[in-house]
């Protein structure tokens, strides 16, 4: 809106002494402060939450609402208001505003120019301004996710899938940022920046010299421009091959970066790409599953490195928001057959072709749910060719101006067809293999499913064609028409795709509506679908035994014995569908669906009950010394570090500690199991694989621990690895959330941010939140004191106090794993009984880990 005055925050910190922050960037939800909150060194802080802005009318003579609250009678509430202020006031987008800086008010009143509509110059996205380039959250998340895979799993060619316009050239330019940084000091390593399009490499190239900071780095090759240097070239993939890829030295290049990678099939990329030799390959796509049947990821080891998941796109006003209806047709596809995971299509054809009920019932919803169907420009989803033929005529004939385009129809024509629709000559464009990706269609406002669509990918890759911002579109209309679908199609994965929920959270969505999508979304459920996927949602998550003992015994009959990693990858099941409660587990399936297993002992049963306990490892040093152990390695002949390891495994698997009299006995035992021991070994290695999260070593006075940074850990393996757990004192005795080990001198702090009335008494709901990804906000027992010994070490820092926190005490595997922080300092302290304390971490909060704990606070 930029109604804020300038001349108002001068005053404020010139004659007032005000602190103030500012979020500039325009682009971006904009804070609009409803509430205030005045402190009193009294005890008798008041608030005041409602309708009124600090504008003239609001505060004279306007009619508002407003709601007075007194820290008194309202503590709680107070509480959470100052928890919100304090992460928006510790959040970087928010910067300190000084009048007497020029930079600061010119900067001011260009964004409020901007916001306003005052502006006379069109904002460019980025511009040489030499101020520092920060990641946004979801970008971060997503240069973490390239970070892992590369340090932690030695992965070097990495694609990163996300929509058109959500900043995927930043993300690589934040990213060789970085590579640059870990390089010689001064030095950018060698870097060929390839696209198909010159607009597309200038933008690039202006991008990185931003994010560099360095406006004469790189040039482009395009066009007949020509590099003089040769270091870091932005190039069009025709003048490459016009030169001569065979001409380039195939070590000339550390980097590659190949942009809009879904064309990388085609045989002028095939070529470039077996030719160079570069330490580091990043591919960026918003397709990477192409009409033409080929998926680029293939070339990545089968899946994208990192995705910029839906939700936070449209959170982040990347993306339009969406409302979703899910629309009964009336439609029996119980019937139909199914193979590979899908309808089979010449069925389908068969049954939506010439069906003039449904036809009647797509144009009769169409018409109550688009508000002016002069402004509609959709595309519709067909089966084959004959269906959107059909569907183009019988719209036609309802005066709504339709065109069918297939894979069949000539590139002129599509490219007239989308032209028409632009100009509003055509309504509806039907489509057939064409449009799921590579086109970029901005004006769509209107989405119609007219076939069920099996893959999750090309669900969101559809919903997505019409998803891309405009000024004139605030919404986009999604209408999904749904029959009685077989049991094997996967709601609880489409849903998923689009909402982020879990699949237990998708039951109580579908049930009670989804009440957590990102402003102005919208997921409506007509009352007979709803029952539909609601059942289909439940059959999927309650992920009954006796189906999970047919898949397996079914794909066995196939491919004859199959491990659990090709089980889970080729029924799409997740772990936790096998081992999700202790009475399952794999090897349990095995036996009932006929496959060979060994013979258990006596420990058998108690080992798989504690299988669930090792599905989160996720740090490859840990794992290898589980895996040494189970494999059969003598306790006694390990290094010290190793038997700490071992230790931790021992905990694992008996918390009570299993009673045994030594370590090397309860290892020897689980060993001898056969079966179980197979299993623990294998869910280890599966999770080492699939879980991308960087951990980071400890230093200082913790350097010694067997502990990494942002690993995760159950309590039993941290009491383990601080020195706590013994024989002589088990893990399961340990049942509050402090503890002081004096033999380190180290103080751990467990903390669970969600507190649940039901886990937690009155006298332990304590205030326990990440105030940003550097400091987090922690109350001590009830009983501490500050002259006590506890109270003393927290606030003089003569322990090393450290830090392992989860958002939630249980998950779907059972009892969440903690994520270790490492050691903190103290920045400030408050009160007593309990005392109420900000630390300051060693590293930043992994992004994930915020985000959720942010969530769940108090």
């Amino acid at each position: 809106m930029g109604a804020t005055e300038r001349v108002a925050l001068d005053r404020l910190v010139r004659e007032v002494g005000a602190q103030v922050k500012v979020q500039y960037d325009v682009q971006r939800t904009r804070l609009h402060a409803k509430a205030w909150m005045f402190r009193r060194r009294s005890g008798f802080s008041t608030a005041y939450v409602g309708s009124s802005n600090l504008s003239h009318s609001a505060l004279l003579d306007g009619v508002e609402w407003n709601v007075r609250l007194s820290q008194r009678a309202n503590r709680a509430l107070l509480a959470k208001f100052e928890a919100t202020f304090d992460t928006y006031w510790s959040d970087p987008t928010f910067e300190d505003y000084d009048p007497d800086v020029v930079g600061d008010r010119d900067r001011l009143d260009d964004a409020l120019a901007e916001a306003s509509g005052r502006s006379q110059h069109t904002r460019v996205t980025i511009s040489i301004s030499g101020l520092e380039v920060r990641a946004y959250p979801y970008q971060q998340r997503m240069l973490d996710e390239i970070e892992a895979a590369r340090k932690v799993y030695g992965r070097h060619r990495n694609l990163v899938v996300a929509a058109t316009g959500t900043g995927k050239t930043v993300v690589a330019a934040l990213d060789y940022r970085r590579l640059s940084e870990e390089a010689a000091p001064g030095e950018h390593p060698r870097l060929l920046f390839v696209a198909h399009r010159r607009e597309i490499l200038q933008q690039s190239l202006r991008t990185f010299r931003e994010v560099l900071t360095d406006p004469d780095f790189g040039e482009l090759y395009v066009d007949g421009k020509r590099p003089e240097r040769w270091k870091h070239v932005f190039a069009s993939i025709q003048s490459l091959t016009t030169y001569g890829v065979e001409n380039i030295p195939p070590a000339s290049f550390r980097v590659l970066i190949v942009d809009e990678f879904h064309h990388a099939a085609a045989s002028t990329y095939q070529k470039l790409l077996r030719h160079l030799t570069p330490d580091e390959t990043l591919g960026l796509t918003a397709t990477p599953e192409r009409a033409d049947g080929v998926h680029v990821a293939q070339l990545f080891g089968d899946a994208p490195t990192t995705e910029l998941r839906l939700w936070d796109a449209i959170a982040s006003d990347l993306l339009t928001p969406f409302h979703y209806f899910a629309i009964n047709d009336e439609t029996d596809l119980s019937r139909i057959a199914w193979a590979r995971g899908a309808y089979d299509a010449k069925s389908l054809s068969n049954l939506y072709t010439g069906n003039d009920a449904r036809s009647r019932i797509i144009l009769s919803q169409l018409r109550d749910k688009v508000a002016d169907l002069d402004a509609m420009k959709a595309l519709g989803f067909c089966v084959d060719v004959r269906h959107a033929h059909a569907m183009a005529e019988a719209f036609n004939q309802a005066g709504i101006p339709s065109r069918a385009v297939t894979g069949e129809t000539a590139h002129a024509d599509r490219d007239d067809a989308l032209a028409d629709l632009r100009s509003g000559a055509t309504k509806v464009i039907f489509a057939v293999d064409v449009y799921n990706e590579g086109v970029d269609i901005p004006d769509v406002n209107t989405v119609l499913f007219l076939r069920p669509t099996e893959s999750a990918t090309i669900f969101v890759q559809q919903l997505g064609r019409g998803l891309r911002r405009t000024r004139t579109k605030s919404v986009l209309t999604a209408l999904d028409f749904v029959g009685l679908q077989r049991k094997e199609f996967r709601w609880d994965l489409k849903l998923g795709a689009i909402t982020g929920q879990s699949r237990r959270g998708l039951i109580e969505g579908v049930e009670k509506g989804f009440a957590t999508l990102p402003s102005g979304c919208q997921i409506v459920l007509e009352r007979e679908s709803q029952q539909r996927i609601l059942a289909n949602v439940r059959d999927q998550v309650s992920r009954r035994w006796s189906r999970l003992v047919s898949e397996l015994r079914t794909l066995s009959a196939q491919r004859g014995d199959v491990s659990l990693g090709t089980y889970l990858h080729e029924t799409g099941n997740d772990l936790g569908a096998v081992i999700e409660r202790p009475e399952r587990s794999w090897t349990r399936l095995r036996r009932e669906a006929g496959l060979e297993a060994p013979v258990g002992g006596p420990l058998e049963d108690v080992l798989l009950r504690r299988v669930r306990a090792l599905a989160h490892v996720d740090d490859s040093e840990r794992a290898a010394a589980y895996l040494a152990v189970l494999a059969g390695a003598d306790y006694e002949s390990l290094s010290p570090t190793e038997q700490a390891f071992a230790r931790m495994l021992f905990f694992s698997l008996y918390p009570d500690g299993g009673g045994f009299e030594s370590y090397a006995d309860g290892l020897r035992a689980a060993s001898r199991e056969t079966a179980a021991n197979q299993e623990l070994m294998t869910v280890v290695d599966l999770a080492r694989a699939t879980q991308l999260r960087l951990t980071v070593t400890s230093t200082g006075t913790t350097a010694n621990l067997p502990l990494r940074l942002h690993a995760r850990y159950q309590r039993e393996e941290a009491l383990a690895a601080l020195g706590w757990a013994t024989l002589a004192r088990k893990p399961t005795s340990f049942w509050i959330g402090v503890l002081h080990e004096p033999k380190q001198n180290i103080d751990a702090l467990f903390v669970t941010v969600e507190k649940s009335e039901a886990s937690f008494s009155p006298s332990t709901m304590y205030r326990d939140y990440p105030i940003s990804r550097m400091l987090f906000h922690w109350e001590s027992q009830s009983t501490t004191s500050l002259s006590s010994r506890t109270g003393l070490r927290y606030i003089t820092g003569s322990s090393t106090v450290v830090l392992f926190v989860r958002a939630r005490s249980s998950g779907e595997l059972g009892t969440e794993p903690y994520t270790y922080l490492g050691p903190v300092e103290l920045v400030s302290y408050q009160g007593e009984r309990p005392i109420a304390i900000t630390w300051r971490l060693q590293a930043r909060m992994p992004l994930d880990l915020f985000t959720e704990t942010t969530a769940a606070a108090p």
